[in-house]
């Protein structure tokens, strides 16, 4: 995976707030490289994961970069 620009990323968005979510850096499947995420990411990304449902939305795959 490119880490300088990703041509995908999988958006986690919020249930309450318009405009707010997580990104993460992925293949056209859906699939984040945990090893190449830092630590902040790394832990953003399984906090996401267990939040789909209760504060957000199920993921969608997106092209372009991770903001």
């Amino acid at each position: 995976m490119n880490r300088e620009s990703p041509a995908f990323r999988l958006c986690f968005r919020s249930l309450y707030a318009t405009g707010r979510g997580f990104s993460f850096p992925c293949d056209e499947r859906g699939r984040v490289e945990m090893d190449g995420l830092s630590d902040v990411m790394r832990a953003n990304y399984l906090y996401a994961r267990a939040m789909v449902g209760r504060e957000l939305a199920s993921p969608v795959v997106e092209a372009g970069q991770v903001h």
